[in-house]
């Protein structure tokens, strides 16, 4: 048996990814710290639901089967993508009843929503973002994750962690436009009780998240991807110390790890976990 996940069709391969993340830079200043996770002061928040390990994320979720037959191995939590007119993979498996049957079986559970990329990233995508509707697609785009996330059964409280895959922070329009497309999309997710997430590139999606001059309605957690095998979030944290602390990082450290369990074959990519994630059940 196996469960053979199509390669990620929303992501640059693995090569040009590398090469896109020497090509970028940030041209945005450093400062910040811990973002506010409510929309407003009297807005009463679920208690978050913390996961710290090994977690892994795939294209496609796999099968009950394959994730009951994976419990036995180092992962205990999975990120799955709920949405987003560039998510690249159809998702058979991923419903509410599968949310609700993984999770019985002990997985925490990562919601990635694969929103609109910037204009200036390279390769084509369904949606992409412009100074001018930048901040109108964040909240509409915002809106729907927050709706695919309850649909699955992700209640308010849950994180949902925004894709934003590598491109040219040195083009300053392009890079205000996906900070503007951001903060609206943050912005809608709080006001609906979700916890903002991001998923971004050490060297230029995320580096432009965590630099940010004006920290005001940035996501209050960041998942950085940096290839270093190194299982961890804190050794190689690229940035200051005192940015999303708190049970606030996740590291994907290796990508396209073919790993067997119980019979079922997937392709993985590794992430040190210590931050939010889903609250279910």
């Amino acid at each position: 048996m196996s469960d053979k996940p199509r390669k990620p069709a929303h992501r640059l391969s693995k090569r040009n990814r590398y090469i896109a993340w020497g090509a970028a830079a940030v041209a945005v200043a450093g400062g910040g710290g811990m973002i506010a996770q409510s929309a407003s002061a009297a807005t009463v928040w679920p208690a978050q639901r913390t996961y710290t390990g090994l977690a892994f994320d795939t294209c496609t979720a796999p099968s009950a089967n394959a994730m009951k037959a994976w419990k036995s191995g180092p992962y205990g939590a999975a990120a799955v993508y709920i949405g987003g007119k560039n998510r690249g993979c159809s998702q058979p498996n991923l419903t509410a009843p599968w949310v609700k049957t993984v999770t019985a079986q002990g997985w925490k559970l990562v919601p990635l929503y694969v929103g609109a990329q910037p204009s200036c990233q390279t390769g084509s995508n369904p949606e992409k973002m412009t100074a001018s509707n930048a901040s109108s697609l964040g909240a509409t785009d915002g809106a729907d994750a927050a709706a695919k996330a309850s649909a699955l059964g992700m209640k308010q409280g849950s994180a949902i962690y925004l894709d934003m895959e590598p491109y040219d922070t040195k083009n300053v329009s392009c890079n205000n436009a996906v900070l503007s497309y951001v903060r609206a999309f943050t912005k809608t997710l709080r006001a609906k009780t979700y916890r903002a997430g991001y998923y971004g590139f050490s060297t230029s999606s995320a580096q432009a998240i965590a630099t940010a001059a004006n920290r005001t309605d940035l996501p209050g957690n960041l998942w950085y991807a940096k290839w270093d095998n190194v299982n961890s979030t804190t050794s190689d944290w690229p940035w200051s110390k005192a940015l999303y602390t708190d049970h606030s990082r996740g590291h994907q450290y290796m990508v396209n790890s073919k790993e067997s369990r119980g019979g079922y074959t997937i392709t993985v990519d590794r992430d040190a976990w210590d931050g939010p994630v889903a609250i279910t059940g």
